[in-house]
């Protein structure tokens, strides 16, 4: 598999989600607004108050995507031997890339999904190669594969 193209699908799955969670903010923020003008009804404070929140909510899946997009870029994706930051990993037929935690995700016709090393998993798989096996959740976990 070529970590680059997983690399920049990662990134582009992550700056599209920056994208429309800004979309939405700017949405929800514009909702929020009252008009001071006029005289404001009960119904219109509830909702510009619960556009606010939902705003609020937003700004942190902003954060959020933006934090992820900095982190990616600054991951070495080199070759790796063993489970670290930056390795994929295939785990009991699954494949995770150690980086950032993202939905599951198509690449190179394989479904994968990101794990960031604070995910509890990762602290069971770190510095594991491939051969070794695992317990964890009650099921015994096998690392078929590290690059």
């Amino acid at each position: 598999m070529d970590k680059r193209i997983i690399k920049d699908t990662m990134l582009s799955l992550e700056t599209d989600a920056l994208q429309s969670a800004r979309e939405q903010y700017l949405d929800y923020v514009a909702d929020a607004r009252l008009d001071r003008s006029e005289p404001i009804e009960d119904d219109e404070q509830a909702q510009a108050e619960l556009a606010s929140d939902l705003s609020e909510a937003l700004d942190d899946s902003i954060r959020d995507h933006t934090d992820k997009i900095a982190k990616l870029q600054t991951v070495d994706f080199g070759p790796k031997s063993t489970v670290e930051e930056g390795a994929i990993v295939k785990l009991s037929g699954k494949y995770f890339i150690i980086a950032v935690s993202t939905a599951k995700f198509s690449c190179d016709g394989k479904d994968m999904i990101g794990i960031s090393t604070m995910s509890p998993i990762y602290s069971e798989i770190e510095g594991m190669r491939a051969g070794e096996s695992l317990e964890f959740g009650g099921r015994k976990l096998v690392v078929e594969e590290v690059g």
